[in-house]
């Protein structure tokens, strides 16, 4: 029993009077039995009062109410026959009448969403259909002609289109159509004065335009007619962003596009946003993740094309190590094999870091291994460096500070030239520190030759100690330089130590100074013994 049935039943219960409700839905159609606690016949239609009127009909057990329900739908209680007097039944109906026109206006609301879910039965299936396409492709391109196929076959557009914004040409590109295929489309620019899509996409509202309104050559392949064109959006924390837009047009029917088809078609459009955006993060993800994988592999070889310290071994024991300030850098060193026992040692820091200064810093490093091999004069030696790099020096505005040194055990000497760097020591067994000064210019800033400088070699006592501006320029916390002299006597004090043991200790120096303050620059240190 419903509820209005079991009101109607107390009603009756409480007056002795049976009670019943009827409707009519449509003009001429005829009384509908709604609830009751007697289903007579219905009352005949000359008895039925107007609006908010009561018809009473005597009859042989009693008397017979009418009684008209303000509704949506024309509807009436009857009720009888009834012993009641009729101030009694009075007092009831002021009660009842309100009761069943509620439950009367619930019905019709109930039924009214029934009926509009069973027409949008279709549109829904839509909207769950294109979540799925879009959850299992792995691109949007992949899925845009199914989903476009989709909404113009609900939708019943012979044309439609699925725009996406590009930002390089600060334009749309058309990633989809139906319709129009022998037409040509060319990309819309977003300042088009003629184009509705433009227009939508600046204005991040949709819109309908009718047959003639605002023609744009530029969408004869995908309008003819009128057209429905809704905007691609993204919805972030600060606003909307706009992605695309879709459009549909020439209607199978012949009809307008009406506010439901416009507010289905949002609704596709904000999923289609939603995967627009998610695709640009997996592949800004998967770039990232790219780029970070070729700059570990370009680390990889930059750090493979710095010869091994043993190499040198046993005319002289080497530690050296180059840190780059990120993943690629400019700081190099190079060790050769000479001739009669003789060793020799390069340091040297391209201006900047980063890739540029890696492929300088490669270049200088693969010619210089050629050079040295071919004179064994220091200064002549980076004098036909320079004449390697020159070019690729100008054109990028860069320049190399270098030193190259040639340490001869049996002669008791050591020869070099020095371009421009200027962390390059001496520190004898004595614990004097001299400094190899620069001879000329660093490499690529002027053409002045350089010059070789000999001094004695303490065969086992001399140290030899170069590194780049990278640790001399090391800031602590408070911003302040580690400076040379922090560095000197480091090596000073460990002098006896070997090299490798030198090396760590001044990188201990280094990591205590600095703390956890990213690093500036990038960090070479050659110490040599021999």
């Amino acid at each position: 029993m419903s509820e209005l049935g079991e009101v109607l039943t107390a009603f009756h219960e409480a007056t002795s009077c049976e009670a019943a409700v009827w409707r009519r839905d449509r003009d001429g159609a005829p009384l509908k039995f709604v609830a009751g606690t007697g289903r007579a016949d219905p009352p005949r239609d000359e008895w039925l009062p107007g609006s908010s009127a009561i018809h009473e009909e005597l009859v042989e057990n009693g008397r017979l109410l009418l009684v008209s329900i303000h509704a949506a739908r024309p509807a009436w209680v009857v009720l009888g026959p009834c012993p009641a007097e009729r101030t009694e039944l009075d007092r009831y109906l002021k009660f009842l009448r309100p009761v069943v026109a509620q439950y009367l206006q619930n019905t019709l609301e109930v039924e009214h969403a029934a009926n509009e879910l069973a027409e949008r039965y279709e549109e829904i299936n839509l909207l769950y259909s294109i979540s799925e396409i879009l959850g299992r492709t792995v691109s949007l391109e992949d899925g845009a002609a199914t989903i476009l196929k989709e909404v113009s076959e609900t939708v019943g557009a012979h044309r439609g289109s699925i725009l996406v914004h590009d930002h390089a040409s600060s334009s749309l590109h058309v990633i989809a159509r139906i319709g129009g295929e022998g037409i040509a489309i060319a990309p819309i620019a977003l300042d088009d004065p003629c184009s509705v899509s433009a227009h939508v996409f600046r204005s991040l509202h949709s819109i309908i335009v009718d047959a003639g309104e605002m023609p744009c050559d530029a969408e004869l392949a995908f309008r003819k007619g009128a057209m429905l064109t809704v905007p691609i959006l993204w919805t972030a924390q600060d606003g909307s962003e706009p992605l695309g837009v879709v459009n549909l047009s020439e209607r199978r029917s012949g009809q307008v596009f009406t506010a439901g088809d416009q507010k289905l078609v949002t609704a596709i459009a904000s999923q289609i946003g939603a995967a627009i955006q998610n695709a640009r993060l997996v592949r800004k993800s998967l770039d990232q993740q790219r780029f970070q994988q070729e700059m570990q592999l370009a680390h990889d070889l930059q750090m493979k094309l710095l010869p091994d310290p043993a190499h040198v071994a046993p005319e002289a024991v080497v530690a050296a190590r180059v840190v780059p300030a990120e993943d690629v850098g400019g700081d190099f060193y190079n060790l050769y094999r000479l001739s009669q026992g003789r060793i020799g040692v390069m340091i040297g820091d391209v201006s900047g870091h980063g890739y540029q200064a890696a492929l300088i810093m490669a270049l200088t490093m693969s010619a210089s291994a050629i050079h040295a091999q071919g004179t064994d004069d220091p200064a002549e030696m980076l004098r036909r460096l320079h004449v390697s790099v020159k070019e690729e020096l100008n054109t990028t505005e860069m320049f190399v500070s270098a030193l190259y040194a040639v340490v001869d055990r049996e002669k008791g000497e050591l020869r070099y030239g020095n371009m421009g760097h200027p962390h390059a020591f001496i520190i004898s067994r004595a614990g004097n520190v001299e400094r190899l000064v620069a001879g000329g210019p660093p490499l690529g800033m002027l053409d002045e030759a350089p010059t070789s400088e000999t001094r004695p070699w303490d065969v086992g006592g001399d140290v030899l100690l170069l590194f780049t501006d990278g640790i001399a320029d090391a800031r602590n916390r408070d911003g302040k330089r580690l400076d040379e002299e922090p560095v000197l006597n480091c090596v000073r004090d460990n002098r006896t130590e070997t090299p490798a043991r030198i090396a760590e200790r001044v990188f201990a120096l280094l990591d205590e100074y600095t703390g956890d303050v990213p690093r500036r620059d990038d960090l070479t240190l050659v110490v040599l013994k021999s």
